[in-house]
């Protein structure tokens, strides 16, 4: 069929379209254009190809064909030019469309689809996937007949095996690769219509995850040194990847921190590695730094590698010297001096000067002091082998304490002399001192200048400084003659008994001894005081004496005894005496009553006889005669 058209493009040509369709079961099903010669107005479908021929060329007679022989002359005709109309108007003055895109991951299996869905007119055709090929050329994929099941496979490059169609239409690319990003275009042919709708395909790739390779074995002190490498391999499209130290980002600044990053792209899967170097200028505060790399990637979240931190050399500034232990150091105890260097790694070698002397010590930086005195008290230095002036200083103090007692052990005195206590004491600083006696604290040293038995006893004298603790004492005896101090009697408290009691004085205790034997004897003996008790019934009077005695002496007192029966009587005796006084007391103010109240009767009655006469109309005053006889009466003295 050759139809000659006006081009749209250059007004006044003339082109022709040749047209030959196959003899396949369904006509229209691989319809197909032959030639184009403007490639910009070329279209492509799963069953034909045009080509535009211009007017001026000359070319072959077009004609159509059915398995390579002319069709029956009015077969079909009708439906041919309609077919070409809507081909023709749909090619070349349908406007152009935005194109759908669609992410797909590597390996996975690609959905690509045609139209979403809505592609099935009433009057379809078949449905037919291509692709555009690396060079710009179209390749088939699969037609899709409306009356038939599956779908006719006409790829026979590498989709041949992974493409399938679903019941929608769309595509299905299993195994996905980097190869499978390009264009793919479902061509939907109807009798009515031919529409394309082409899809742009992208194959991502999620990266590997980070790792710091070649890394450092330590940094340099404020020198430019390589830390490391980061690496991610794998990925599409190419990952980032950011440097963190103590997880803030690391800026490439070309001085202190340098940065380079590289991607390498592999020639078998298309997949990308990337790897960035970071060189960096670290300090002495970067000891405790942590360094990380972050790989960030459109596919999902960052993946970042675990911290490492890494050893900062640098030279030693200063030493210090530190004494162990740093409390109170006593004598006898272990003194250890430890010397410490500020650079990394630390010198291998250090002197100590101990007493004028250098020693070096090798290794640890570590000399021990073993049991030291008040004489190794003083200053102590260490030092670099290699440079005395960078030097640490250190003082010893060695707390002691010596204490001196006078007297010691057991002293023994006479009752009434003196003693003389000394105390002597040597200490590193003022120690704290505390007397006791029998383990009973006394507020001051105890004063022995006039003995008495009451200061036998043990002391204590006890000084402590500084953790150091010292005492001495003494046991001090105080002996005398025994002298009774007080010899009494009293009844017991049911009157049947009388109970002697003799208190004496004296050391060593003395024994006592009775002139009369008791029903019931009792003793104590408390500093030096001795108090003896004797219960007797005396059935006669008696003189009763008390003998006290020890080695040194004796004494004695002797007391009367009455009988318990004379005591009765004469209880009995002294009885009315007492009732005799009795009474008289009583008498005596009953007297004393009856005569107060006689006169008061008296005073009344007088005073109501002169309050009667002045009722009468006697004058107040009286007469002269009256009243100068009161006057007399007044002045007389009493009988």
């Amino acid at each position: 069929l050759r139809v000659p058209l006006t081009s749209p493009a250059r007004s006044g040509r003339r082109c022709c379209l040749s047209l030959r369709l196959s003899a396949e079961p369904n006509f229209f099903s691989s319809l197909s254009v032959v030639r184009a010669e403007r490639p910009s107005t070329r279209f492509s479908s799963p069953s034909f190809s045009l080509t535009f021929f211009d007017g001026r060329r000359s070319s072959p007679a077009p004609q159509v064909t059915v398995n390579g022989r002319p069709p029956p002359a009015s077969r079909r005709m009708h439906a041919v030019v309609r077919f070409f109309g809507a081909f023709l108007a749909a090619a070349m003055l349908a406007p152009a469309s935005g194109m759908q895109k669609v992410i797909s991951q590597y390996g996975e299996t690609i959905i690509v689809p045609c139209n979403n869905g809505d592609n099935k007119p009433s009057d379809l055709i078949f449905t037919k996937w291509k692709y555009t090929k690396d060079d710009g050329s179209s390749g088939d994929l699969l037609v899709k007949q409306a009356q038939k099941d599956d779908a006719k496979v006409s790829a026979t490059d590498g989709y041949k095996d992974r493409i399938n169609i679903t019941d929608t239409s769309s595509l299905l690319i299993t195994k996905a690769t980097l190869g499978d990003q390009r264009v793919f275009t479902c061509m939907v042919v109807s009798i009515n219509n031919l529409d394309e709708y082409p899809v742009e395909v992208e194959v991502r790739k999620r990266p590997s995850a980070p790792e710091i390779k070649n890394k450092a074995s330590q940094l340099e002190n404020d020198k430019l040194t390589p830390l490391g490498e980061c690496v991610t391999a794998d990925a599409n499209p190419p990952a980032e990847i950011i440097w963190l130290k103590n997880n803030k980002t690391l800026l490439n600044d070309n001085k202190t921190v340098i940065i380079t990053p590289n991607i390498a792209t592999d020639p078998v899967t298309g997949l990308s590695s990337t790897k960035s170097s970071l060189q960096y200028t670290a300090g002495k505060q970067d000891m405790t730094s942590q360094f990380a790399c972050l790989v960030r990637h459109v596919t999902g979240p960052d993946q970042v590698t675990a911290p490492v931190a890494f050893s900062i050399h640098y030279p030693t500034e200063k030493v210090s010297l530190q004494v162990v232990p740093a409390s109170t150091v006593k004598e006898g105890d272990n003194v250890t001096l430890k010397c410490q260097a500020d650079g990394n790694p630390p010198p291998t070698s250090l002197n100590f000067h101990i007493k004028g002397k250098k020693v070096a010590v090798t290794g640890s930086g570590v000399y021990t002091l073993s049991g030291v005195t008040r004489a190794d008290s003083g200053e102590y230095k260490c030092s670099l082998p290699d440079n005395d002036k960078i030097e640490a200083t250190a003082t010893v103090t060695v707390t002691y304490l010596d204490l001196s007692l006078i007297p010691s052990g057991r002293v023994l005195k006479k009752y009434g002399e003196s003693l003389e206590v000394k105390v002597e004491k040597n200490s590193s600083s003022e120690p704290t001192v505390t007397w006791t006696k029998n383990n009973s604290k006394l507020e001051k040293q105890p004063d022995f200048s006039k003995l008495t038995y009451g200061h036998a006893g043990m002391y204590v004298c006890e000084m402590s400084v500084a953790g150091i603790k010292r005492s001495a004492s003494f046991h001090l005896v105080v002996e005398g003659i025994p002298v009774i101090t007080r010899l009494t009697k009293q009844r017991s408290t049911d009157g049947k008994n009388k109970v002697l009691i003799c208190e004496a004085e004296g050391s060593p205790q003395p024994n006592v001894q009775w002139s009369v034997n008791g029903t019931n004897s009792e003793s104590s003996y408390v500093n030096g005081k001795a108090t003896y008790r004797l219960t007797v019934v005396p059935s006669m009077n008696l003189t009763v004496t008390c003998q006290v005695a020890n080695n040194l002496g004796l004494d004695s007192k002797t007391i009367n005894v009455s009988s318990l029966i004379d005591d009765h009587v004469k209880e009995k005796q002294d009885l009315p005496e007492d009732e005799d006084k009795a009474k008289l007391i009583v008498g005596v103010v009953v007297g004393l009553l009856v005569a107060a109240a006689v006169v008061g009767i008296i005073y009344w009655l007088y005073m109501k006889r002169r309050q009667g006469s002045w009722k009468t109309g006697e004058k107040e005053m009286g007469t002269s005669e009256e009243s100068k006889k009161l006057e007399e009466n007044s002045h007389r003295p009493d009988v």
